[in-house]
């Protein structure tokens, strides 16, 4: 499934020009920039299994370093701190990576 079937394909690139210096990468403002925020339970789920690429239903440190790479192709990749800090904010259990409810309530929040 393609994000632009979920998300408006300007409101994607917007976000992602918004966020294209290293260290810039503000979660809560990218997902209400792309329109995730003001999406059903059941969007929120599909964004969590395209992002999760390898279908493992959680979305671990490396495949979040290529969050926006998720939702365009040519998105960068998160620096270091900004995947750390990203896993920090969503990582509610502590296990590592983020689970598809740990990732609908960071995108509600």
């Amino acid at each position: 499934m393609a994000m632009s079937s979920i998300l408006n394909a300007d409101d994607i690139k917007k976000a992602l020009d918004a966020f294209a210096v290293a260290d810039s990468f503000d979660h809560k403002k990218f997902f209400e920039m792309v329109g995730l925020k003001a999406k059903s339970c059941d969007d929120v789920k599909k964004v969590f299994t395209v992002l999760d690429a390898d279908n493992s239903g959680f979305i671990e440190e490396e495949e979040l370093k290529f969050v926006l790479k998720g939702f365009a192709k040519d998105g960068r990749d998160l620096t270091d701190k900004e995947t750390k800090a990203f896993l920090r904010a969503a990582d509610k259990d502590g296990d590592g990576k983020i689970g598809v409810d740990e990732f609908a309530a960071l995108v509600k929040e």
